[in-house]
């Protein structure tokens, strides 16, 4: 029996459904028992999603779901369901589709409403208390949705048929009937960011006012980069990264990226940090510190990952999902500084070089107080106290240390703590990367840590793996992304230490995908065949805040591909480009990781094995060459000469290919043509960039 103060998101582990646990709306979790009570009752579905971390969703709880009249009226009228999109992003898909499809912006909180039987109608974001901005208030939606559901309920049951009809219409692309997408399409797409970029601030003018991380985009330019030798396209990665570092973005007393920017100069963010940005920009910091060697780029990344491990990463090896935006009910709250507080927090020597340093002032940046930035170069604020730079940057880590621990002391915003399988995985790849690329073992350790922790904590008895787990409870089958994006780790872990348990792991989840959610006529869909179907069974591969399932699926076949684990791998992978070939045509944007993926199969993957003594200097700096080179298409075996076959026999490409004397012996191969064997770095330095360059 419920308490009067409680409904039934009390028994949920969704830290956004706790949140509106003691809410007086009479909330059911997506569940049969919410749809059999609206069809016995005949009464309209309000369908509100969200997820912890949402500002815009804690405005509308304050409004309008902790208000008992309002709650009075939606209980009595409707029945109201709420979801955690980050738990179901397939119900939040199908919603934010039906929404688009109505023509209206899609964004959270997504408040659909739907007939008994679940088919939704109408919607839209964020309502507010009393009609302003243009909109309705909450309340006039209620009762205007209630008429009308009286007077014209036909009217509503044909727009829900005609909306359903719709979604259902094509929910996979099918493969067309022509050649691979070209390598036009990534110049196109690479064109068209040449064309929105801001030339002061780096970035890209795509969703005005705001701007997002752009951390495909930056990994796809790299990838063109490396290709083509173009320095503008080098110099839009750089631009950016250097920005967004220094941008109100990033936090500049504890590291980390919130999840966008309300200005084009990345001054004033949404303050929530989402763990899957932060593990984006770090490859894209990793991946420009290979090319460029500037040790800023590596800075940025080792950064992050020092919040991560502070801040992030759970007792038992998974991590946390995100960080709130509010704090005690104001947003940023927790991130700002009065002029005051900063100059009695850092050296009293430094107080105002540093609050000029961070563009601390009296009159503030937001709401009368300061979100630290830095606009100026390090160097003229060395020059001017006639220090060099070393001894300028051990005074702002000196100052950093001091603000972090005054911080500390304050109000924490919500962390939401569920661990979820996709945005693991991306993070477990980033720490795999610096673990390889920075010759860091820490963060090679983990990386498998947290591996380990979702082996043993989110696969069933019978092999399933599940999306969530909070507080002892895994839950809910997992998606195409959570399947691809795990395989990927396990190989950005295996480039690092080449045991070849981790690349059977990942070809384990490749199987798995082509068992849970193949489609023989198009695109991967992003739910199981076992698992519950949304109106829809969809199959996406546009690229949003992180890769799309069928983007990382095409990556992680090519690559395994490029290992030699299976003949069907490469069609199963051209067949998904094949499939959003029009988008990939298009100067595709919104698809910059599948149009690097496309790099890749046009290409060709380069294999390269590498046997010999391991603790040889020789083979050493060949090994250091290959992990700490930008070769984003290149796959390497390591057979030690001491104990070849578990790696002869386990990874098809290094078969027959040991070394039998113990010295050094290369191997390199692209489709269908394998090289003259090499034995030593410079003929493998220069075969490598041959290759690269036809």
């Amino acid at each position: 029996m419920l308490s009067p103060n409680t409904n039934r998101l009390i028994d949920q582990k969704s830290p956004y459904l706790l949140q509106h646990a003691h809410n007086p709306v009479d909330w059911f979790p997506w569940s049969q028992e919410a749809f059999d009570k609206a069809r016995k009752e005949q009464k309209l579905i309000l369908v509100s999603i969200g997820y912890a971390t949402c500002h815009w969703c804690h405005v509308m709880e304050r409004e309008s779901f902790e208000d008992r009249e309002t709650a009075d009226y939606l209980n009595r009228n409707f029945v109201a369901i709420k979801v955690d999109r980050e738990e179901r992003p397939d119900i939040d898909q199908v919603f934010m589709d039906a929404l688009h499809a109505l023509g209206e912006q899609g964004g959270w909180p997504l408040n659909m409403f739907a007939t008994p039987d679940g088919r939704p109608f109408t919607g839209g974001t964020y309502f507010p208390p009393k009609p302003m901005y243009g909109r309705q208030s909450f309340r006039q939606v209620l009762e205007s949705l209630q008429f009308y559901w009286h007077e014209e309920k036909e009217k509503i049951h044909d727009t829900a048929e005609q909306l359903t009809t719709y979604l259902r219409r094509a929910p996979a692309p099918e493969p067309l009937d022509e050649p691979l997408p070209q390598w036009d399409c990534v110049e196109k797409t690479v064109q068209a960011y040449r064309q929105v970029f801001d030339q002061e601030d780096g970035g890209f003018a795509l969703q005005r006012p705001n701007k997002f991380p752009p951390s495909m985009g930056l990994q796809l330019l790299l990838r063109y980069h490396l290709r083509t030798g173009n320095p503008s396209d080098l110099y839009m990665v750089e631009l950016t990264l250097e920005r967004m570092r220094n941008g109100g973005i990033y936090d500049q007393v504890g590291g980390g990226l919130c999840r966008y920017s309300t200005d084009y100069r990345w001054l004033v963010p949404h303050f929530e940090k989402m763990l899957y940005d932060n593990a984006l920009f770090a490859q894209v910091a990793l991946e420009c510190f290979q090319v460029t060697k500037n040790p800023f780029h590596k800075e940025i990344a080792e950064d992050i990952f020092h919040y991560i491990k502070r801040d992030m990463l759970a007792e038992d090896g998974g991590f946390c999902s995100a960080e709130d935006a509010d704090s005690e009910g104001h947003e940023g709250l927790f991130y700002l500084w009065s002029p005051d507080e900063f100059k009695k927090t850092v050296q009293k020597d430094y107080s105002d070089i540093l609050a000029n340093y961070w563009n601390v002032t009296h009159e503030g940046n937001f709401e009368g107080k300061n979100i630290l930035n830095v606009s100026q170069p390090s160097n003229a604020f060395s020059e001017q106290l006639g220090l060099d730079e070393n001894e300028w940057q051990s005074i702002i880590i000196k100052a950093r240390r001091k603000l972090l621990d005054v911080r500390a002391q304050r109000i924490r915003p919500l962390k939401d703590d569920k661990v979820l399988v996709s945005w693991n995985a991306l993070m477990i790849s980033s720490f795999a990367q610096a673990a390889r690329i920075l010759d860091h073992d820490e963060y090679g350790i983990t990386a498998t840590n947290a591996l380990a922790f979702i082996e043993e904590n989110l696969i069933t008895e019978d092999g399933r793996l599940l999306r969530r787990y909070r507080d002892g409870d895994a839950n809910f089958p997992a998606y195409l992304s959570d399947y691809a994006q795990l395989g990927l780790a396990c190989l950005d872990i295996y480039a690092w230490n080449y045991e070849p348990q981790y690349i059977l792991k990942a070809h384990h989840w490749a199987n798995e995908i082509n068992r849970l959610f193949l489609n023989p006529d198009g695109a991967y869909y992003e739910t199981g065949f076992d698992a519950e179907e949304v109106l829809v069974r969809k199959a996406d591969g546009h690229d949003g805040v992180e890769p799309s399932g069928n983007t990382s699926t095409a990556l992680l076949l090519l690559k395994l591909a490029s290992f030699g684990m299976g003949l069907g791998l490469l069609s199963d992978a051209e067949r998904i480009l094949h499939s959003f070939s029009p988008h990939l045509h298009q100067a595709g944007v919104n698809f910059s990781a599948m149009l690097s993926a496309l790099i890749w199969a046009r290409k060709g993957g380069i294999e390269v094995v590498v046997s010999g003594e391991e603790s040889k200097s020789e083979t050493k700096e060949v090994l250091q060459w290959l992990r700490q080179t930008f070769l984003p298409e290149v796959v390497v075996a390591f057979i030690p000469s001491d104990d070849p076959d578990p790696v002869s026999q386990q990874v098809p490409i290094a078969e027959g290919r040991a070394s039998s004397d113990e010295k050094l012996l290369i191997h390199v191969c692209q489709g269908q043509l394998c090289h003259a064997p090499v034995y030593d770095l410079p003929s493998l330095k220069s075969l490598i960039m041959q290759i690269l360059n036809n």
